[in-house]
């Protein structure tokens, strides 16, 4: 039987003493590495996973850099407990807890929503003042997180609803891990909202989301960019306008979207940043963009675009400013006169998280266009110090029961070829 074949239908799950995961244990690079590390044994209310797939996401150089100081950490000694990080994966369950075993099975696959909404549970004791005063926890922050080969699924993460069956137990393992980084893209764009009226003695209504037939403009085409846009054309706005800096990220954006585009007849312009404004103007009939998201955290960027909203118009922060350079300056009259809109989101919740899965499963958007990079979790401090230094544009899944490989990169990434390099690589 082929490895893949065998690793999937697998139901006898021989759980061994120790796993490999990368772990923090402390601020800065230095304290980056992986660790064989014993694994975790489960209490009655906890679960414990294979993790399939991990990616390796941008939000962990924050950790890096703040470490105890991190508002997920509060305090928490990494030396004393480094953290298991990653917060994107695919599971499948292979031990439940006792008190569980009613409504979950070993074989069952699942995704996990990173941001819980639930404060400390387990291990109070740990945080500053004992937990009081935080609503929230993080996967991959101070509960155990994706890039490991196994991983315990706490109370926090069961509390608060964010262990999500998938639509579809057919689907790869990286759509999967995928997934985190899409909600994100999905949930800010739900942010968007246009007050319509069906004619002048109508009520007024709510649209949530991209004004369909409307003018859209993504700025930014890296890959939460390319996402964007992706997503963006589920809304059928008339024009969508994608601008970046680099003509090579363009030009995959549309090798990624622009049959897609086509097909919903949706006009798609990809532009340098230097012809934004100009092209705003020509393709609205000089009225403005609709809707405009700022996919990159740069403040000139940023304070430009709100100058390009039409009447009505909605600019979304998806791109965080780094702070210090965090203030950007509102037009009071716009905002009177033209009843322009700032919106932003700090990422999504259970409900974009499954909503995101179904549509990866619809074909609504496909993930595989934005894996960059595949390998075994001994590249994951690589991987960071890639993102760290703008070494990769796309997102690197890291599958923990490969043998050692070196990173390979690709330019798209499909289930096929997961199954093909998990037949190769599998232990």
């Amino acid at each position: 039987m082929p490895k893949y074949a065998k690793y999937r239908s697998n139901t006898d799950y021989a759980i061994p003493e120790t796993m490999q995961a990368v772990i923090a244990a402390g601020t800065g690079f230095e304290n980056l590495r992986v660790a064989e590390i014993p694994v975790p044994q489960i209490w009655p209310d906890q679960l414990l996973a294979r993790v399939d797939a991990a990616g390796v996401c941008t939000s962990i150089l924050k950790l890096i850099e703040q470490g105890e100081k991190h508002t997920y950490i509060n305090g928490w000694d990494m030396k004393k407990w480094p953290l298991i990080l990653g917060d994107e994966g695919s599971l499948t369950l292979v031990k439940v807890g006792e008190n569980l075993k009613d409504r979950y099975k070993p074989g069952s696959r699942y995704a996990i929503q990173p941001a819980v909404n639930v404060g400390p549970i387990v291990h109070r004791e740990r945080y500053n003042n004992k937990g009081e005063g935080m609503f929230k926890c993080g996967v991959g922050y101070s509960l155990p997180g994706h890039l490991a080969q196994y991983i315990c699924i706490q109370e926090e993460v069961l509390r608060g609803q964010c262990l999500l069956p998938l639509p579809d137990d057919e689907m790869a393992y990286f759509e999967v891990s995928m997934a985190e980084p899409v909600s994100c893209v999905y949930s800010a764009q739900q942010r968007n909202y246009h007050t319509l009226k069906d004619s002048p003695f109508a009520e007024r209504r709510p649209h949530m989301g991209i004004l369909p037939g409307g003018v859209t403009v993504i700025v930014g085409a890296g890959a939460m960019g390319r996402m964007h846009a992706e997503l963006a054309l589920r809304f059928k706005p008339a024009t969508l306008i994608v601008s970046d800096l680099q003509q090579e990220r363009l030009d995959k954006t549309v090798i990624a979207i622009g049959q897609k585009a086509k097909e919903s007849e949706v006009r798609l312009v990809c532009i340098t940043a230097d012809k934004l404004g100009q092209t705003v103007k020509e393709l609205s009939g000089n009225k403005g963009a609709d809707d405009i998201i700022l996919a990159v955290g740069i403040r000139p960027v940023q304070q430009e675009a709100l100058g390009l909203l039409a009447p009505g118009g909605v600019a979304n922060l998806f791109g965080g400013l780094p702070r210090g350079q965090h203030i950007l300056e509102l037009d009071a009259i716009a905002v009177h006169y033209r009843e322009i809109k700032v919106v932003g989101s700090s990422g999504g919740d259970p409900s974009d998280m499954a909503a995101t899965l179904d549509a990866i499963k619809n074909k609504e958007i496909d993930p595989g266009n934005y894996v960059a990079a595949v390998g075994s979790l001994d590249n994951a401090v690589d991987v960071l110090r890639m993102i760290k230094e703008t070494k990769i544009d796309g997102k690197a899944i890291l599958y923990p029961h490969i043998k050692h490989t070196p990173l390979k990169t690709v330019d798209y990434w499909d289930k096929q070829q997961e199954i093909d390099f998990l037949d190769r690589q599998l232990v």
